[in-house]
Order: C-alpha cells, then structure tokens, then sequence
C-alpha cells in the first residue's frame, strides 16, 4: 500500500469515526433535523431489539423525538468501534461497517438532582456507511440491546 493510500485510509476512518460521534451526539442532543442529515436518502434505522421501531432515518426520527423527549439527560457512550471498509462499484472504500459497543444512561425530566441515571442500557450498534458527494452517510443503523436496568427492564 503506498503512503497516499494508506493516508486515505485514515482520513476516511476518522471521517467514519466522526459520523458515528455525530449520531450520538445527534441522539442526545434531540437534534432530529440533524440526525436525518447523517443518514443517505434511503437510509434506514432499527430499534426493535430495545422495543423501538424500524425505517426509514425521518420517520425513525419522529419515534425517537416522541419517545425520548421523557429524558431530560441522555448520553450515549460508543466504544470499541471496528471500521472495516468495503468495496462498491469495484472502487475500494466507498462502503463501511462499523461495530461498536454502547452505553445510555438517561434520566428522567423532573429528576434533577438526582445522582443515578433513571435508565440504563448496553448494546451494540451495527452502521453501515457510505460515501456520497458529500462525504460519509449512514446508510444502516442497527441496534442490538443486550440488558437494560431501570423502568421497563425485564
């Protein structure tokens, strides 16, 4: 591999890197008009292993607005991401997998002051990613909750 591939390799993998921050920080932000710019035009998202919805990025984004806004604290924590890059077109690079491990602690409006999240919940998110005109998009989210801890949990 020569410098100049290896060089866009980086790029791109903190360019991934920094589409998955983007969606955390979309999430907890409540920042739905945001979220659906992350995503490609036919991009999708699936909740149903943590009791959601699957579909499109705008009508998942409408679920996710309703069912959230009872958080007043959300904050996702992704981790041990692996990025492995694709090929499409027979040009290499242009699609990504990412799997990353998380964390979401939440809390409910009118807790203030109390010091333990009101919900907790551990997975593993699966992404797709593209790369499109103008720049890197989600093309997949999937989420694969593992345990929950808090109202609702089994």
């Amino acid at each position: 591999m020569t410098q100049r591939a290896e060089f866009a390799t980086v790029r791109d993998r903190l360019a991934v890197d920094d589409l998955v921050t983007a969606y955390a920080v979309a999430v907890d932000d409540g920042d739905w008009p945001a979220y659906r710019d992350l995503f490609t035009p036919d991009g999708r998202a699936d909740y149903r292993s943590a009791g959601g919805i699957e579909g499109d990025a705008r009508r998942v984004a409408a679920w996710l607005a309703e069912n959230l806004a009872r958080f007043a604290v959300r904050q996702h924590l992704i981790v041990n991401r692996q990025v492995r890059f694709g090929v499409l077109e027979h040009d290499t690079g242009d699609t990504a997998r990412v799997r990353a491990d998380y964390l979401n602690p939440m809390r409910l409006s009118g807790a203030e002051g109390r010091a333990a999240p009101d919900l907790e919940c551990g997975g593993r998110y699966d992404f797709g990613a593209l790369r499109t005109p103008d720049g890197w998009r989600l093309s997949e989210v999937v989420v694969h909750e593992k345990w929950r801890r808090g109202p609702g949990a089994p």
